[in-house]
C-alpha cells in the first residue's frame, strides 16, 4: 500500500491529499529515511511524522486497504 494511503487508512493523517503534501515537504521518514508518497508500506516499517511542533514515531502492525474508525489504531503501535 503506498503511504499516502495508508497515513489516511491508519488516520494518522486526516486526508490523503494532506499526506501527499506532507510526504512531498519532507516531513515523514521511512526507517529514517525521507519517503515519497508512493513508498511501499510494509510491516515492521517505522513512520516517523513531524506535524507542526510535535513528532509521532509509529511502527506498521498491519496493511489494510479498508478499516473501521474504531480499529484504525489497531495497524500501528506508537513508539
Amino acid at each position: 500500500m503506498r503511504l499516502d494511503k495508508y497515513l489516511k487508512v491508519s488516520r494518522l493523517i486526516k486526508r490523503r491529499t494532506v499526506a501527499n503534501e506532507a510526504c512531498d515537504a519532507g516531513r515523514v521518514t521511512v526507517n529514517d529515511k525521507i519517503a515519497r508518497a508512493s513508498y511501499d508500506v510494509k510491516v515492521g516499517d517505522v513512520i516517523a511524522l513531524t506535524l507542526g511542533q510535535r513528532e509521532v514515531k509509529v511502527r506498521v502492525e498491519t496493511v489494510a486497504e479498508t478499516v473501521r474508525k474504531e480499529d484504525a489504531s489497531t495497524m500501528y503501535s506508537v513508539l
